[in-house]
């Protein structure tokens, strides 16, 4: 008999590596649909039985975790399952209460004291809301009311960020499939580094990585008949089109009639197999269907080198999708299902507030301790010129980065671009930076994050060694921006 694997994310916390996915549910109750909820629930058993006893949600799917918790009520004493959600508010502000409050709501759906995993998603790193959040998060946890944190859409840069800052993250929910390889690099990296796993989703495109798009005329893209779909589409056409794409569904039918095993079993599996991989999430659509025993056979074979050359070089013919893990909600071009973030939020209000005197230049505070004290703004803007004051990775009374100067840079910029949206300009405006770095030997860490983030930009640039103030501070940047 196949048992599931499992796996240990953090001590004395283990749990299946194929999760059942709860976002369908969302799409099973569009247009005003209500889904039996009793019925729904009845319909988690059977993966428990099986060996499948990890879930996932969120906040906004559905009633997803209405359902979970009338499940969790039918569970015996002997019996375990780990059910993990998502926080994911709008843009704007948030204060402790507002947290507070999240956490309850998912506490009472749940029909639960603590919550397993709680994951955090944020929509922009330009206000330190997000950060300051999760500082709150980990309040909560402290307290008892959370296990575990983790985050999800979170890039690289920003991951290590929240790290080095003392948030006790375990896991990082991103896209990675053979047809988007972004979390193969730099963040599985990071997840090694700092003892991360990484809980991969759409690993079976939504379904198109199956046989049933196999040798498959190009569908019409905007007539799909799911959210999953709708997405993935996109990925696809980002990543080379159709030919491409179905060469690739033909080296994964090889090695699966090699394995007898299905395409999506191929998929997952060449997935699994990172070190970094906690586990790989697969959508369920409750009481509809189920794909118990296929994801079983997940976990009786093993890919071997031949495998893994054809995969490659079949991979070689796809376009890497561009940026890093989230960037699909944060940059162009924007990969949801409506190609734009609508079906997600209304607007991004600017991260700090603004003043304008009576001589028309337009002043910003960005609320450290020194701006009061030593007279000056974040930054100000005389027409269209924007001169922003050198600024450390301070956040209110907190250090950010903690001694890791690469994490500072990048919270850095990111203070300077919320400065910079708050203006009516973008961090393309920048035409000059100027580095400051207490010690010579981080001048590279520095100088790297500063090229992540402004090489297509390319302001001019200079990088010193200086004495900063504050012995914690390893980087200062200052920046002048032009807005046409």
């Amino acid at each position: 008999m196949t048992t599931v694997e499992r796996i240990e994310i953090a001590p004395g916390f283990s749990i299946s590596r194929v999760l059942t996915g709860l976002w369908q549910i969302a799409d099973m109750e569009r247009n005003g649909r209500q889904l039996d909820l009793y019925y729904a629930a009845g319909a988690m058993r059977p993966y428990v039985e099986a060996g499948f006893t990890t879930f996932d949600m969120a906040d906004h799917y559905g009633s997803a975790e209405e359902i979970t918790g009338i499940f969790r009520q039918t569970l015996s004493p002997n019996e375990s399952a780990q059910f993990f959600t998502k926080w994911v508010p709008k843009p704007g502000a948030i204060t402790r209460e507002d947290v507070r409050r999240a956490v309850q709501t998912a506490l009472e759906r749940l029909q639960t004291d603590r919550l397993d995993l709680l994951q955090y998603h944020c929509w922009t790193y330009a206000d330190p809301i997000w950060l300051e959040s999760l500082f709150w998060l980990e309040e909560l946890r402290n307290e008892g009311l959370i296990r575990h944190l983790g985050v999800t859409n979170i890039d690289t840069a920003h991951m290590r960020i929240a790290l080095t800052s003392g948030i006790n993250l375990i896991t990082n929910q991103v896209s990675y499939s053979l047809l988007d390889q972004r979390a193969s690099g730099a963040m599985s990296a990071l997840c090694r580094e700092f003892g991360i796993k990484i809980l991969a989703f759409g690993t079976v495109a939504g379904g198109f990585l199956t046989e049933r798009w196999l040798d498959q005329p190009e569908p019409d893209w905007e007539k799909l008949p799911t959210w999953s779909l709708l997405k993935y589409g996109r990925y696809i056409r980002a990543a080379g089109g159709w030919a491409v794409f179905q060469n690739l569904l033909q080296t994964m039918k090889r090695i699966a009639q090699k394995h007898e095993a299905s395409m999506a079993n191929i998929a997952c599996k060449a997935i699994l197999d990172n070190p970094a991989v906690g586990g790989v999430i697969i959508g369920a659509r409750l009481g509809l269907s189920q794909h118990i025993e296929d994801n079983l056979r997940l976990f009786s074979f093993e890919l071997d080198d031949e495998d893994r050359v054809g995969l490659t070089d079949a991979l070689a013919q796809l376009k890497p999708l561009p940026g890093d893990c989230g960037d699909e909600y944060r940059k162009p071009p924007l990969l949801t299902a409506a190609g734009d973030l609508s079906d997600h939020l209304e607007r991004f209000p600017a991260p700090y507030k603004t003043k304008t005197a009576v001589d028309g230049r337009t002043h910003v505070m960005s609320g450290t301790t020194w701006e009061k004290i030593a007279g000056y703004c974040r930054a100000v803007r005389h027409g269209s010129e924007i001169f922003i004051s050198g600024t450390t990775a301070t956040h209110g009374e907190k250090l950010i980065g903690g001694g890791d100067a690469a994490a500072q840079t990048h919270f850095i910029i990111d203070k300077i671009e919320g400065t910079l949206q708050s203006l009516g300009a973008r961090l393309e405006d920048i035409v000059r930076t100027r580095m400051y770095v207490r010690h010579l030997d981080d001048w590279e860490a520095a100088a790297r994050a500063h090229g992540q983030r402004f090489g297509e930009i390319l302001p001019a640039n200079t990088l010193v060694q200086a004495d900063l103030v504050g012995d914690d501070y390893l980087v200062e940047i200052e920046a002048e921006a032009r807005v046409d």
